[in-house]
């Protein structure tokens, strides 16, 4: 993972079933299971920079997915350098992957038009599920990052 932008999506775990206010989003019922975040990071320091700062556990809570990061652990960061991966893309396509629901509506997406960037599956997802979903096989590479943060 480089310093540069790019597109990525954060694969989270959840143990116990926990209700949490997402901002000025609303409560989000966070049931056991898997979560995927797709987000994206064009500022200083891209990629790296932006799931550094996902990974810590004390920041000022800023975005949906910080919210969520307090009662899950991170398991693994799904990235792309590529300059024609978006985050919008890569949500179709992880809403394409078998399993995905959506366990609340404009959750990261409330500066676009996708419906949400949060998906919820019962089973874990593999980064192979996504590359068989994009649609042209964006390149990208996955790196496993353990928090033991299991919230």
């Amino acid at each position: 993972m480089r310093r540069e932008a790019g597109t990525y999506a954060l694969v989270l775990s959840v143990s116990v079933n926990r209700r949490i206010q997402v901002g000025r989003l609303g409560r989000l019922e966070v049931a056991p299971g898997f979560y995927v975040y797709v987000g994206s990071a064009r500022g200083p320091g891209g990629v790296a920079a932006r799931v550094g700062r996902h990974g810590r556990r004390r920041k000022v809570l800023k975005w949906h997915v910080d919210f969520l990061r307090e009662v899950s652990s991170l398991e693994d960061v799904w990235f792309s350098h590529s300059p024609g991966a978006t985050e919008h893309e890569w949500a179709r396509a992880v809403a394409e992957i078998p399993g995905a629901t959506v366990p609340l509506a404009g959750f990261g997406s409330s500066d676009c038009r996708c419906p949400t960037h949060l998906f919820r599956f019962e089973d874990r997802p593999e980064a192979a599920d996504l590359a068989r979903a994009l649609p042209r096989g964006d390149a990208f590479a996955v790196e496993s990052l353990r928090t033991g943060h299991s919230g």
